[in-house]
């Protein structure tokens, strides 16, 4: 079997030792569940930006409020975010709005907060998984370096039984050992940029809403005049 042939990736990987696989096995797999959380949160954020903006224009248009309210209500599965905090908002402004003797500011200030924790939960939701990614793009390169390391010295200790220590004997223990860095390096790569770009996406989506909060609480407190 010539050089080239002994240093195929397949066959580094088939003839690593046990500590070195089992490294590059991890890896292979946090790199799978990494990509699936890429493409949905991918999805996800996409749509969050879809159902936000939709909502904006609806929301801007001038329609009567009751009715962005209804139409909140009863297609609950369909709506965005942003619509979701509304209605929590709305619901909470009416509900106080139609008690006696409360002072206009405290009605203003309990849509507020129902406002916030529906904002939080969405910004909850949303975030999901993203943590996942983070810890992939920063523990990945250390624990494929961790192989690396353990490949290498597993490859030392099998030359202290040659008497000759060539090129040919070193290069294909240390070469599989470097297999777990770049595996490492694979997982860590798409798993940084990708939490990178949707900390971006999440955090303007979470400055509308924020946005959306105050200029909404705004209209009710014009409405309690």
């Amino acid at each position: 079997m010539n050089v080239s042939q002994d240093l195929s990736i397949l066959h580094l990987i088939v003839n690593a030792s046990a500590v070195v696989q089992a490294v590059m096995a991890i890896l292979a797999l946090v790199s799978f569940m990494s990509w699936y959380y890429i493409f949905r949160k991918w999805f996800a954020v996409r749509e969050a930006r879809t159902q936000t903006e939709q909502f904006e224009r609806d929301f801007w248009s001038g329609g009567d409020l009751n009715g962005l309210y209804q139409s909140a209500v009863n297609n609950r599965h369909g709506t965005g975010s942003m619509e979701r905090i509304f209605e929590a908002g709305f619901r909470e402004f009416a509900k106080l709005r139609s008690q006696k003797n409360l002072d206009p500011k405290d009605v203003i200030d309990g849509s507020r907060r129902a406002m916030r924790a529906t904002y939080q939960r969405e910004i909850d939701n949303i975030d999901a998984h993203l943590a996942f990614l983070a810890s992939v793009g920063s523990v990945s390169p250390y624990v494929g370096l961790f192989g690396t390391v353990w490949g290498i010295m597993h490859s030392f200790r099998g030359l202290s039984n040659v008497g000759q220590a060539t090129l040919s004997a070193v290069a294909p223990g240390i070469a599989e050992a470097l297999v777990a860095t770049a595996i490492g390096l694979f997982a860590a790569i798409p798993a940084v940029v990708a939490y990178n770009r949707f900390s971006h996406e999440i955090d303007r989506l979470a400055t509308r809403f924020e946005s959306f909060m105050e200029e909404f609480s705004n209209i009710l407190q014009r409405h309690m005049r």
